[in-house]
């Protein structure tokens, strides 16, 4: 059992940044590979960055070169950097743990935390 609570959300002008970070539970957390989904108002549910449990890390085209993905499990915890915020990031972002992909994938996702929700203004 894996319990993710997401922590860092909030308003933000456009071109400024936040830090997300995303609390585990559980021994084997270092197992997992972590993911960061998005999911805008009557918009579905995103994938926007994963880390590996090697460390690999994966980004969807529109946050490559802005967000940064990162773990460290002896904290278990995750986190997300991002930079150089747009309107279009807003969003309630929530972490996520898979125990046997890359972190990719909504429906692969073993458990959720219940997200932060980051506002951009523009």
């Amino acid at each position: 059992q894996v319990q993710l609570v997401e922590s860092g959300g909030g308003l933000v002008q456009a071109g400024g940044s936040l830090r997300l970070s995303c609390a585990a539970s559980g021994r084997t957390f270092s197992n997992y590979a972590m993911g960061w989904f998005r999911q805008a108002p009557g918009k579905e549910r995103e994938f926007v960055a994963a880390i590996s449990w090697s460390g690999g890390t994966y980004y969807t085209d529109s946050v490559k070169g802005r967000f940064t993905v990162s773990r460290d499990n002896a904290k278990n915890m995750v986190y997300l950097q991002m930079n150089s915020l747009k309107p279009e990031d807003t969003a309630v972002y929530y972490c996520a743990a898979d125990r046997v992909g890359l972190g990719m994938r909504v429906e692969a996702m073993e458990y959720w935390g219940k997200g932060t929700l980051v506002t951009v203004s523009s």
